[in-house]
């Protein structure tokens, strides 16, 4: 069966660039040439990486001709942030974003969007690059939620966080490198809890920007939880603390 989201050829692939559609992400073959290459680089156009033919052929499985470009469209509308911020303040709540610095695994970042619906997040932070596209597998572990939680893809999540440091978000992050105990932090105001990556956590230059730094304290011989399974407990606890407070 056709993947819906999923655009080949190069004329197909220009023509959903200029009929405006939500362009996830353009794989196109290295070393590409031909007249209608330089319309790939739009300014609208951010997120073109290089493939080798190998690599491009093994990665979408096509039978026709995909002349070295294909294009994966979103199924989602990512929103700009200072839309969603406003929007939060406009209705008197208290601001409640996550973002994912690297999360790779789209069943992850489908299972903290789920998590982060049902604890009642105002949206999530996504980088344009480096990170699990939402795809229909994203969607579908998302259980829904990706169709309703605004999301932001941001082009660079060190200016974001800024953003949402001067406009009164305090901002805390998950990381085994954490000075206290996430039940011993303040999570009551507005806020945004920053999840990393599957292999190394949080970025450093990230982490130097947080008010907080928490742990979640193990007693096992395991040191680390699933990145979804610590966003769960974090997002959790800021539930019971605005919600008790």
């Amino acid at each position: 069966m056709k993947d819906s989201n999923l655009v080949y050829g190069m004329r197909p692939v220009i023509e959903a660039i200029t009929a405006g559609k939500v362009i996830d992400r353009i794989i196109m073959q290295q070393g590409l040439k031909g007249e209608l290459v330089p319309e790939l680089g739009k300014p609208s156009v951010k997120m073109i990486f290089p493939f080798s033919t190998h690599r491009l052929k093994s990665l979408t499985g096509l039978c026709g001709n995909h002349q070295g470009v294909v294009c994966f469209l979103s199924p989602i509308e990512f929103q700009p942030i200072e839309n969603l911020l406003l929007s939060v303040y406009e209705k008197g709540e208290v601001p409640f974003f996550v973002i994912l610095d690297r999360v790779t695994d789209v069943r992850n970042m489908g299972a903290i969007a789920r998590t982060a619906a049902c604890a009642g997040a105002h949206g999530l932070i996504i980088p344009d690059k480096g990170g699990a596209p939402i795809n229909a597998d994203a969607m579908k572990t998302s259980a829904g939620a990706l169709s309703i939680l605004p999301v932001h893809r941001s082009a660079n999540l060190k200016d974001t966080i800024d953003y949402l440091k001067k406009s009164g978000l305090r901002i805390a992050a998950a990381s085994e490198k954490g000075t206290k105990n996430y039940y011993d932090a303040d999570f009551t105001g507005p806020l945004a809890i920053i999840m990393g990556s599957e292999e190394d956590g949080v970025s450093g230059e990230y982490l130097r920007r947080c008010d907080d730094v928490v742990k979640i304290p193990m007693r096992g011989t395991i040191e680390s939880l699933n990145v979804s399974v610590a966003a769960g407990i974090l997002l959790f606890e800021v539930v019971k603390q605005q919600t008790f407070k």
